[in-house]
């Protein structure tokens, strides 16, 4: 990975010798005398690399990597220095030097040290690729396309002072496939901590042991399996941001350890005597009601509050319709680039269908539908005859009952002068549906045309007894 090379030195062989073998590497190598032709070659050429001797005629090599790093503070400079040198090149390793060689230096060294350097600026360089693709992916000006309602404009509003204000922990609440995900990424690309990692668990889709020893690492020996220690998830994202899928479902032990990163931004591997100082803001979601997991007794109060500093709740997509075209038109761009289609547009008959749609599995839902369409048709216009079944199906008209009397597989439905309990009735069906599929959600699911997590949520959120 050869590139732009500054060698300064007063003594002509030195430069001369660099200059010829690293030439025949592929390196384009420029060379300096001293210390001011030196920081003008610097300046004007931006090299990949430096090599500069610690001893000038004109200026310290110090203070010249001094001025460099004031230039360019990520530019990568190897320090050469004579034999006995070591104190020097210590220091200047601590004012921002990448290394030191010591003269008379093998260039089979030289070459060692530079190709670890240059892989250096090459994952510099991919990290900061993939983070500027990440932060286009997942930025407020692409979910503002899509957020044309007040719900969501309000949630938009409070999530940008939440991505400035760096150290804040922040819950999200909301209906599976809501969004939650996406809007924690947004608000870790738009902050502070863009540039340094961003590490996400999901506690639903691994046991209790593992969500722990994953979070805080372990030492080795610490249980049957550990060979070696384990950084965990803390340690790897430090300066960065940690996503807490459904936090919910953490078990009380490790909500213990939880608080006190949340608290004291400490915590100690499993088998671990040491504490472990961390950087880290915590995003946490759950598509559960923690209000009523803390009555139940299930999750601990002061991890709720402690949570709960700034929690933003994403309203599922049937409570802002106006969304849902909008939601509909992103994805079909963003299906048209993926699967090299030309869709361009949605029927009138089939926006009609998508807002009259109840959309229980939320924009998860809408994304899922419209790649599926876009795979199996070749279509310039999403028609209705696109879409499933079950978005096109209508409630059975009611011929020979009163208004707001209406039969649903043998459960009668009346509203009186008193009212009507909407909880009660989704309860009762959801019951119903339970008992007819014999306990199985995914048949229930089916049964009232929802998906199984949307299911679940209502379980969860109703506190259905089987």
């Amino acid at each position: 990975m050869p590139g732009r090379m500054l060698v300064v030195d007063d003594e002509n062989l030195i430069r001369w010798s660099i200059k010829k073998e690293f030439e025949k590497r592929g390196f384009e190598v420029r060379t300096a005398h001293n210390a001011a032709t030196g920081l003008r070659l610097f300046l004007d050429d931006e090299p990949d690399i430096t090599l500069l001797d610690i001893k000038l005629p004109d200026k310290n090599g110090i203070d010249v990597l001094k001025e460099m790093k004031k230039i360019n503070r990520d530019a990568l400079i190897i320090l050469i220095t004579s034999f006995g040198g070591v104190e020097s090149a210590v220091t200047a390793i601590k004012e921002g030097a990448y290394d030191y060689i010591e003269k008379p230096f093998q260039f089979k060294r030289m070459e060692v040290t530079i190709h670890r350097a240059l892989e250096k600026i090459q994952l510099k360089k991919d990290i900061e690729g993939l983070t500027n693709r990440e932060k286009g992916a997942h930025s407020f000006d692409q979910i503002t396309m899509t957020s044309q309602s007040n719900a969501m404009k309000e949630v938009l509003l409070l999530a940008r002072k939440v991505a400035v204000t760096d150290y804040t922990t922040v819950l999200l609440q909301g209906e599976s496939g809501t969004g939650k995900d996406h809007l924690a990424k947004i608000i870790h690309y738009e902050s502070a901590r863009a540039l340094k990692p961003y590490i996400e668990i999901n506690c639903t889709a691994m046991p209790d042991t593992l969500i722990e020893s994953e979070l805080f690492g372990f030492e080795k020996g610490s249980f049957t399996d550990a060979k070696q220690a384990k950084k965990g998830l803390f340690e790897i994202a430090d300066g960065g941001t940690v996503y807490v899928d459904e936090i919910g479902d953490v078990k009380p032990s490790t909500q213990v350890k939880l608080l006190r990163v949340l608290e004291e931004k400490k915590f100690k591997h499993i088998g671990g005597n040491r504490d472990i100082g961390v950087d880290v803001r915590v995003i946490a979601s759950t598509n559960r009601g923690l209000e009523k997991e803390v009555e139940k007794g299930n999750f601990r109060q002061d991890l709720y509050y402690r949570l709960k500093v700034l929690p933003i709740h994403l309203p599922p997509l049937r409570e802002r319709k106006e969304d849902i075209i909008a939601l509909a038109k992103y994805f079909i761009a963003n299906s048209n680039r993926k699967f090299k289609k030309e869709i361009m547009a949605l029927s009138p008959e089939a926006k009609e269908i998508f807002l009259q749609y109840n959309w229980p599995g939320n924009v998860r839902e809408l994304k899922n539908l419209i790649e599926h369409i876009m795979i199996l048709h070749e279509t310039d216009i999403i028609t209705a005859d696109h879409l499933p079944a079950e978005l096109k199906s209508r409630p059975a008209a009611t011929s020979g009952k009163n208004p707001g009397e209406q039969d649903r597989q043998g459960y009668r439905i009346t509203v009186s002068d008193d009212g009507i309990d909407l909880e009660q009735i989704e309860k009762e069906c959801i019951k119903q549906a339970l008992s007819t599929a014999k306990g199985n959600k995914t048949k229930a699911a089916k049964l009232l045309k929802i998906t199984r997590d949307a299911l679940r949520y209502r379980i969860q959120k109703l506190d259905v007894q089987k």
